[in-house]
């Protein structure tokens, strides 16, 4: 895991050595082991590769003041957080054997030993054990198609000399971020936003269609625009090619939703998924440094936690050293009994004998870090859950991990959120399943005590008419906005053109694989590990497992009003029963709304009496003010729409007036 940057200038205008260091140090925290830039003449191709004023010292390369000439239009630069291969032959920029053929590189392919055994058979040789290398080779051998032998996550930049072109690519599912800037003149990348801000000289401007994506359908990170104008990401499962000054941009991989899977029984498709599960574990625990797991106490984490531990003690896939006499797990809680899992937990720590770390977010915690966490995250967020993912991530590096799993993904592959429930209603409607739609039904009642009422409304809900849907849940987002503001964007619909031409279970779930759900909870995770300096895993999102979930029988997610389905019968005998049959969800959550009625509210009030929340031009001050007013007397539940009035405010003074 590592940040990377690099700058084209198309117009040949030499590359600007002080600005390349500085947003490569702005970049500092993803990767604190070693610094490394290349410098090319694009007219000549001539090439160099040198060091700067944080490369590690056992580099021998000369530093870039000796080698920088104006000659230079095109930079590459790398920080590096060691992984794999902790040698000084995984320093990048890196290589392929006869120098035509350079690589910035974040992330892991986890497949690398296989792929390098499948290119040594080709006659390709290895001067290191990094999987690195093995992208090099694997461009060099396939050439673009090489993207569809890899399993893992990735933001790379690789500069091909012989064509004399920058070949780019983000992995399938978004895990790790790609942002750039192109104006025709200029095509500079980055891993975060605020390292293209600290070079470029252009203004801060916030993309206001995106503003309101955010403030109508609590949207993020949901298209190719990101919240400044100008910066755009690549979107997971694309690569881009930048030749003779024009940029093409293409997706190289989907999911098929003609792909289905018929076995004969639950027990076939549950043998099935752990195979694959548990072989998503074991590649995605190769490293060279410490690996620890979060643990929420809920099904998806524990799972994770499970299934590690079995491989590591068992299986013994990792040496030793890295992991110690015990799994290291971390974990979030609160002394409120109504937010705290620590009885979860628990439960899952005594099966495995696995090590406790817990962290106590708070709301005075928040509010000293609340800067340092909106800098990190370069765009504003949905609410402050992702606090509690914060301090765990804090500990864990206090701990000394430098690898953290996580379930992230689980939720949008095997429909864990109850308004899915909705859409498996409709599934089942549309189909003429009227037996299993009742079975369902009355299934859901027992669990949860709903009126018939309830479930016909909610079942009708989700096969409506696109339209239809959209106008009540636009109505149900637009509080508080400035009129003109929402006027020039009310025809907006960022979920127009999704269709996976499937069921209404299927195609919600791919929606929010895709676009309203999963690539923000990533970049969330992604920003706050490497804060930290942490590379965080995610194993529900090998693609072999995703491309299984998404052929599997509907059942298959939801049976019985029960969610993930084929993950808790795989899980029998593996987790604490209690864990395997949790019908209740929480994850790491913070007591949001507790805060904000009591220990921050004079921290609300402060910011929306503000000058700076007057003058802001997204919403209606006097709306806002009224709306609260009701929201504390009881009479409105605001949700999570107040605290995105809260981080606009926040992000907007911080990174648009203050201009960081």
């Amino acid at each position: 895991m590592c940040g990377i940057f690099g700058v084209w200038n198309i117009t040949k205008q030499p590359v600007d050595v002080q600005r390349l260091l500085g947003s490569l140090q702005k970049i500092r925290h993803r990767g604190p082991d070693d610094e490394g830039y290349l410098l090319v003449d694009s007219s000549s191709r001539e090439a160099a590769s040198c060091l700067g004023p944080d490369s590690a010292e056992h580099v021998k390369l000369p530093r870039i003041e000796r080698v920088f000439d104006s000659k230079f239009n095109v930079a590459l630069g790398f920080r590096r957080l060691s992984i794999l291969d902790l040698s000084p032959a995984g320093h990048q920029p890196m290589s392929n054997e006869d120098g035509s053929l350079w690589i910035v590189f974040n992330g892991e392919v986890y497949n690398y030993i296989e792929l390098r055994e499948e290119l040594k058979a080709l006659g390709y040789t290895f001067r290191t054990q990094s999987d690195t290398e093995v992208i090099l080779n694997a461009y060099d051998a396939w050439g673009v198609d090489c993207l569809n032998r890899f399993n893992g996550m990735w933001g790379f930049a690789l500069f091909d000399t012989r064509k004399n072109r920058l070949f780019c690519a983000r992995d399938r599912f978004g895990i790790k971020p790609f942002y750039y800037h192109f104006d025709r003149k200029r095509f500079i990348f980055a891993s975060e936003i605020k390292a293209i801000l600290d070079y470029s000289d252009m203004e801060r401007k916030p993309n206001d269609a995106i503003v309101y994506d955010y403030l109508n359908y609590a949207l993020m990170d949901h298209s190719e625009e990101t919240f400044f104008e100008s910066v755009n990401q690549l979107l997971p499962a694309h690569s881009l090619i930048l030749e003779n000054g024009n940029v093409y941009i293409q997706r190289y991989w989907d999911l098929n939703p003609e792909n289905k899977l018929s076995l004969a029984s639950d027990a076939d498709y549950e043998k099935r998924f752990l195979e694959l599960f548990e072989d998503a574990i074991r590649v995605h625990l190769r490293s060279d440094v410490a690996i620890g797991s979060c643990l929420s106490g809920g099904l998806d984490s524990s799972s994770i936690v499970c299934v590690t531990n079995k491989l590591l003690f068992s299986d013994r896939v990792v040496e030793p050293e890295l992991i110690g006499e015990q799994q290291k797990t971390f974990s979030s809680c609160f002394d409120d009994p109504r937010f705290d899992e620590r009885q979860h937990i628990e439960s899952v720590l005594t099966t495995t004998s696995a090590e406790r770390n817990y962290t106590f977010p708070t709301a005075q915690n928040l509010m000293e870090d609340i800067q340092r966490l909106t800098w990190h995250q370069d765009e504003p967020f949905g609410s402050t859950s992702i606090y509690a993912q914060w301090c765990v991530m804090r500990i864990a590096a206090q701990r000394g991990v430098r690898v953290l799993m996580d379930g992230q993904g689980s939720d949008e592959l095997l429909a864990g959120y109850h308004p899915y429930f909705d859409s498996y209603w409709g599934t089942l409607l549309s189909q003429g399943s009227f037996p299993a739609l009742l079975r369902e039904w009355s299934a859901y009642r027992n669990h949860y005590g709903v009126s018939y009422s309830y479930l016909f409304q909610h079942t009708l809900f989700s096969i409506a008419p696109k339209a239809f849907q959209r106008r009540v849940r636009a109505g149900r987002g637009a509080l508080g906005l400035n009129s003109a503001f929402s006027s020039r964007f009310q025809s907006r619909y960022p979920d127009e053109n999704m269709n996976f031409k499937s069921t209404p279970l299927s195609n919600r779930l791919y929606q929010a694989l895709v676009r309203s759900s999963l690539p923000a909870l990533l970049r969330y995770e992604d920003r706050n590990s490497m804060a930290y300096s942490i590379e965080a895993r995610v194993p529900f999102l090998d693609y072999r497992l995703v491309e299984f979930i998404f052929s599997l029988p509907e059942e298959q997610k939801i049976k019985n009003a029960q969610t993930k389905f084929v993950l808790r019968n795989s899980m029998k005998g593996v987790l604490p029963e209690p864990i395997r049959a949790r019908m209740d969800k929480m994850g790491f959550v913070t007591p949001e709304r507790v805060w904000m009625s009591g220990e921050l509210k004079n921290w609300v009030d402060d910011i929306f009496t503000s000058n700076s929340f007057a003058e802001n031009p997204y919403l209606d001050v006097s709306k806002v003010k009224t709306l609260m007013a009701d929201h504390r007397a009881g009479q409105r539940d605001l949700g999570s729409t107040l605290w995105r009035w809260i981080n606009l405010e926040l992000w907007r003074n911080q990174q648009i007036v203050q201009g960081d």
